[in-house]
């Protein structure tokens, strides 16, 4: 009898956590999911206080060119002769590992860059980090797909 109730003390307190990790791990999906809006949005806006907030120090995006930018380069590239009338996602997928996530999705933009105009259609890869409580942007990658 100790043995059962033991068993089963046991099996309910391990349903309790992974409960609990369960519907922590879709909070920081919802989460991710609005930070990656926030993003594409204070991008396309202009919003360059507010793109800088979301990198991290040691951010690194490649470009569709192949391009790479640190952060500070980065937000100087967004605050140059710029002007984002798209940016839209689709096919937003978030797979979390503990204090990472890694965001894959298509992505419309279309503007102008240096009076000249721009129409990609990509896929994108997001790493974001949680660190000391706070979700921040460490790595983007954007491609062009090719038809095979």
């Amino acid at each position: 009898m100790r043995t059962l109730i033991l068993s089963t003390s046991v099996l309910c307190l391990l349903g309790c956590v992974a409960v609990r990790e369960l519907a922590q791990e879709k909070s920081d999906v919802a989460s991710i999911r609005a930070l990656e809006l926030k993003w594409v949005d204070a991008y396309k806006q202009r919003q360059i206080g507010s793109v800088g907030a979301l990198l991290a120090e040691d951010y690194v995006i490649t470009l569709e060119d192949g391009s790479t930018y640190g952060k500070v380069g980065f937000v100087s590239y967004s605050a140059g002769p710029l002007r984002v009338d798209v940016a839209e996602l689709a096919d937003v997928k978030i797979r979390m590992h503990e204090n990472t996530a890694v965001v894959t999705a298509a992505y419309h933009e279309r503007g102008e860059f240096g009076g000249k105009s721009y129409d990609y259609h990509d896929r994108l890869t997001d790493v974001w980090m949680k660190s000391s409580g706070k979700w921040q942007l460490i790595a983007s990658h954007y491609s062009v797909p090719t038809s095979l």
